[in-house]
């Protein structure tokens, strides 16, 4: 990790974030009804771990992106004729100078990714990347605690071939909606969910997502 020669001020910078900034709620709702979950957006992060950057003499400016870009196409026929689609997926490493007005300093490296029809997922790989290298920076606990934080693994009961939301990475979560959200008309929907069928049917949020989706369309 390159550094300055001294991170003493910085350190305590840091500590003082952690120490300020105990947690950040899920203050949006992503669906509805029984479906439904909470989620904390990007600008909340941003708005509540920068605020306390400033105060405690810390910047962070990006200084570098490493991309990888995957691109699936395909043709779907159907009875108004046959079309072009495609799949953008982007994965990116980024590095950041994290700054104090001492003049010590810090790198940070980060991870994102994300999925798009055309141009936007290196949009959204880079700010998840930056999203989720504040939250690990600062040790910043996010929504309430999960059974397994507050009880003995011994106690929990064996999972029967189904994949909970505890078991999914959000990250991973975010790129089916993405995928979800994405889709022109009801043959790509079906074509993702065909892609991602178990991991939809058993994940609240990607089943009421899609269901919405299929609303959607029906009264188009």
């Amino acid at each position: 990790m390159n550094k300055s020669e001294s991170t003493k001020e910085i350190t305590k910078a840091i500590i003082s974030v952690m120490d300020a900034v105990k947690g950040i709620e899920k203050s949006i709702t992503v669906g509805s009804g029984a479906n439904s979950y909470k989620g904390v957006p990007d600008q909340e992060v941003k708005k509540i771990i920068g605020e306390q950057m400033v105060k405690n003499g810390l910047a962070i400016v990006p200084t570098g992106i490493n991309k990888v870009t995957k691109i699936d196409r395909w043709e779907e026929t159907n009875q108004y004729g046959t079309k072009q689609k495609q799949s953008v997926f982007t994965e990116a490493t980024t590095s950041y100078i994290l700054l104090h007005t001492s003049g010590e300093w810090i790198e940070i490296s980060g991870y994102g990714h994300g999925t798009d029809t055309q141009d936007k997922g290196a949009g959204k790989a880079t700010t998840y990347a930056l999203k989720y290298t504040l939250l690990y920076l600062f040790m910043v606990p996010t929504g309430k605690i999960d059974d397994s934080d507050n009880s003995h693994s011994d106690s929990q009961p064996i999972p029967k071939n189904k994949t909970t939301k505890n078991e999914i990475d959000e990250l991973e979560i975010q790129q089916w909606l993405d995928k979800i959200n994405g889709c022109n008309d009801i043959n790509e929907l079906l074509k993702v969910f065909t892609e991602g069928k178990s991991i939809i049917n058993s994940t609240p949020e990607l089943f009421a997502a899609k269901e919405a989706k299929k609303k959607s369309f029906s009264h188009a």
